[in-house]
């Protein structure tokens, strides 16, 4: 029950903040930004902006790695809130955080979409992507425009708090996803949770297969 009612308090807390405290939003300008980004005009976007707005994209395949399995278990499916995600960002995603119940079981076969979530391949493109977008932003990007922008933008101040979140929520899920495949660790809980966005794409490399053809709980 605490930690329901800390993602609900979590969730209204961030978007009371982005609607009273955050920087102005810029209709025209985010709109010119994201039709570049969707129509693939990249030449003129700051590297580290393009690079946060793709790895936001990261985070939303890594929690769908572990959360559509979940979801199979809940008695509210996980997918409305992957696509209300893709549009809302980590605000799609509190609310099935906080509506879930603790479940460290797997139920029946994986069909092919679950698979593929849980295959070693997935986590492996993944785990490049990401290393590419980190290198991309670090050499290329401007870090003081960036900054300006964060500073007095409410889309990339938003964003970038967004990815923060991301990252301080995914503990929430990885201790259900480790006792379902029989692999809880403390030591291994703690090295994924604090090392952010690399630990938890070094995890979906690494995790076992999801068990399958049979219901179990690990208390």
């Amino acid at each position: 029950m605490k930690r329901k009612l800390a993602l609900w308090i979590l969730w209204v807390g961030f978007i009371a903040y982005l609607v009273f405290l955050a920087p102005p939003f810029h209709l025209d300008e985010t709109l010119a930004l994201l039709k570049n980004l969707l129509t693939l005009q990249w030449a003129n976007i700051n590297p580290i902006i393009l690079s946060l707005f793709s790895l936001v994209g990261i985070w939303l395949l890594i929690y769908s790695s572990v959360l559509f399995i979940d979801g199979r278990m809940q008695q509210i499916p996980f997918w409305p809130f992957a696509l209300a995600s893709v549009v809302s960002g980590v605000l799609g995603l509190i609310p099935y955080l906080a509506v879930r119940e603790p479940n460290q079981a797997f139920s029946g076969e994986k069909d092919a979409f679950l698979s593929l979530l849980d295959s070693r391949w997935f986590a492996i493109i993944l785990s490049f992507s990401t290393i590419g977008l980190l290198a991309y932003a670090v050499f290329f990007g401007n870090w003081g425009d960036f900054w300006q922008h964060f500073r007095s933008d409410r889309f990339i101040h938003g964003m970038t708090l967004a990815f923060g979140l991301f990252c301080l929520l995914f503990p929430t899920v990885l201790y259900d996803d480790m006792s379902r495949r029989r692999w809880y660790s403390p030591e291994i809980f703690g090295i994924v949770a604090f090392v952010l966005l690399l630990g938890p794409l070094a995890y979906l490399w690494l995790r076992p297969p999801l068990p399958t053809r049979e219901s179990w709980l690990i208390s």
